[in-house]
């Protein structure tokens, strides 16, 4: 999400934790288009095209909708499924998770803890020390690098 949309969101806070309970009305006018439609009606960007599935950038991934917390670049790693993937989030409830049985499969969903955006979905064919593959949307994240000197 670029600044200027933000600045059309007036609920992005990547210091406030406290739980959204937005409609989706509210949140058309406030996302662009393609963030909506992954974010509150679970779409998903096509495998190899997200900015952020090869990254390896040093930082924070931040939920695109609300700016909460999610996950930091040391728990990223080399996917071949051409989403980002990550093996642990950056702190207990930073997610939450639902059942998902669309398109015939039975799957784990994976939303923000603050708004309850559609992030992607939970797998436990990820590396060690956890064993899980956290596989999201990159439309769905906003990355911020660390400053220099941070680790």
């Amino acid at each position: 999400m670029n600044s200027d949309r933000k600045s059309f969101n007036p609920y992005y806070s990547r210091l406030e934790t406290t739980k959204l309970e937005i409609s989706d009305d509210v949140w058309k006018k406030a996302l662009s288009p393609e963030l909506f439609e992954v974010s509150r009606h679970g779409a998903t960007e096509a495998a190899f095209t997200g900015r952020y599935w090869d990254y390896e950038g040093n930082g924070t991934y931040y939920c695109a909708a609300c700016g909460n917390a999610l996950f930091r670049s040391d728990a990223k790693f080399a996917s071949t499924c051409g989403w980002p993937s990550f093996f642990e989030t950056v702190r207990p409830g930073s997610v939450t998770y639902r059942k998902d049985n669309s398109f015939g499969m039975e799957r784990t969903e994976v939303l923000c803890g603050r708004c309850g955006s559609h992030l992607g979905h939970l797998f436990d064919d990820g590396p060690p020390p956890t064993g899980k593959r956290y596989c999201m949307n990159s439309v769905s994240l906003e990355f911020e690098p660390d400053k220099a000197g941070k680790n």
